[in-house]
């Protein structure tokens, strides 16, 4: 093939055949006469060349049955089940419920004095800590953070929240216990609290993370017990429970939740930038702490986990419910399943335990709201696919009679985690609120061990 000047390319076959291809992109041979153009004469010739070279007998099937068997595997029949979800979501979404904003509407108020239904308007609460002599009284100021508006309803239980840090005068006098508000990423506060040895010389940091309906003052006890080893003590009440924003026991996004320990984290971190960090969660505490553990970037700076009762599996009431779950979350986010009622369930053995739960306003006692019940079941499902990519040392500890999670999930974990350093603990026949049981010693026993044989 040679190139002219002007552009013309000239092709050579042979000894008597030249072709010349004119800018006009018209084909000609040396005796001026036109022909087709070059790339359908070659394709042409192949065909033929192919069609006499290989005279095989001609396939009657469009691989048709190929095809059939591909459409029921396994993969296909999961893409089906997700576009045929995503289409009744579609087809449902004018007729979605509208649900009022959080702070209007008629709401249930509780504190310790009287219960009573109001229709809550909106209000600007502000509050900061203000720690002052041996008594460790709290006033109430302007807050360090932007201020927030709270309906009524996380008003009086963040007063309440407040209430309980201030009259609380650390037991034997070796803590010291506060309050702050933390702000969230998307604006919401939380209320979080700590408590400090008496003594300048800390060992550790400790972040505690309650389970589902309750709040971080109910491990004051335990918490003391920590410092009372050396280990400051920090506690936050996560989106929806106790002393924070939030509809009561309604979790929008687990995935929240997540987030803000781990912005909660890098604000402990800061604070103490010399001391080792452990984290203890209890139930969807501790499944919320397993899943920022999957982030490397906390992993790395946090030296150990405890986890009591993880809800790492968590079976729905009946069947049926997974398949409805994510239909009617989208549709009555806030709706309460009467059948997953979980006021009275045995958590405890201990009858005074159970009392004091369920009498304490802080714990929502009605009914679980399907969104929340939901994230409940997509956070436990997205560890039990990850499990093996839990590299952060940890303790988990379950009873063997608990009906709330499974501890049969806690061996999963326990055998499929990356963790070079891992124990497991199982109680037979305790229930699921492990520190809240007759042998609750025993279990703080068993943590402040292993935590003391890491600092």
């Amino acid at each position: 093939m040679i190139c002219s000047s002007k552009g013309t390319i000239l092709t050579h076959r042979g000894k008597h055949s030249t072709f010349r291809l004119s800018p006009k992109n018209q084909l000609r041979i040396n005796n001026n006469l036109p022909i087709t153009p070059v790339t359908t004469f070659l394709r042409s010739s192949s065909m033929a060349v192919e069609t006499m070279s290989n005279p095989s007998p001609l396939l009657l099937t469009s691989g048709a049955s190929g095809r059939v068997r591909a459409l029921f595997s396994t993969r296909e029949l999961k893409r089906l089940f997700t576009i045929i979800h995503s289409l009744i979501l579609f087809i449902l979404l004018p007729f979605r419920v509208v649900v009022w904003r959080r702070r209007t509407g008629a709401v249930v108020i509780r504190d310790e004095k009287q219960e009573r239904k109001v229709w809550s308007p909106t209000q600007i609460v502000v509050r900061k800590r203000s720690v002052g002599g041996e008594s460790g009284c709290c006033s109430v100021a302007p807050p360090s953070v932007p201020a927030a508006v709270v309906d009524e309803e996380v008003a009086v239980r963040r007063e309440l929240a407040v209430r309980r840090v201030a009259e609380d005068e650390g037991g034997d006098g070796s803590s010291v216990r506060e309050f702050s508000l933390f702000m969230t990423r998307r604006g919401d506060t939380l209320f979080t609290q700590s408590w400090s040895p008496v003594s300048s010389h800390h060992r550790g940091l400790v972040v505690l993370l309650h389970g589902l309906n309750e709040h971080s003052g109910r491990y004051s006890g335990f918490a003391k017990q920590l410092n009372a080893n050396g280990f400051k003590v920090y506690g936050i009440d996560w989106i929806g429970h106790g002393g924070s924003d939030g509809l009561h026991a309604y979790v929008p996004s687990l995935d929240y939740a997540v987030e803000d320990l781990k912005s909660f984290l890098d604000k402990v971190f800061a604070e103490n930038p010399e001391l080792p960090c452990f984290c203890i969660g209890h139930s969807t505490g501790g499944a919320i702490i397993l899943k920022a553990m999957l982030d490397p970037k906390i992993e790395s700076r946090v030296s150990g986990i405890v986890l009591t009762s993880p809800a790492v599996g968590v079976q729905p009431s009946h069947p049926i419910f997974t398949v409805l779950a994510p239909i009617v979350a989208f549709l009555l986010p806030r709706y309460q399943f009467s059948a997953a009622n979980k006021k009275g369930m045995p958590v405890s053995r201990d009858p005074q335990a159970l009392v004091t739960k369920y009498s304490d306003p802080l714990v929502f006692t009605g009914s679980i709201r399907v969104k929340t019940g939901y994230e409940i079941l997509r956070i436990a499902a997205h560890l039990q696919q990850n499990l093996n990519k839990v590299k952060v040392p940890f303790l988990v500890m379950h009873g063997t009679a608990d009906t709330v999670t499974d501890p049969n999930a806690s061996k999963r974990l326990y055998e499929e985690a990356s963790s070079p350093d891992k124990s497991i603990k199982l109680f037979d026949g305790l229930l699921h609120d492990l520190l809240f049981e007759p042998e609750r010693e025993i279990i703080a026993g068993a943590i402040l061990d292993w935590l003391n044989q890491r600092v």
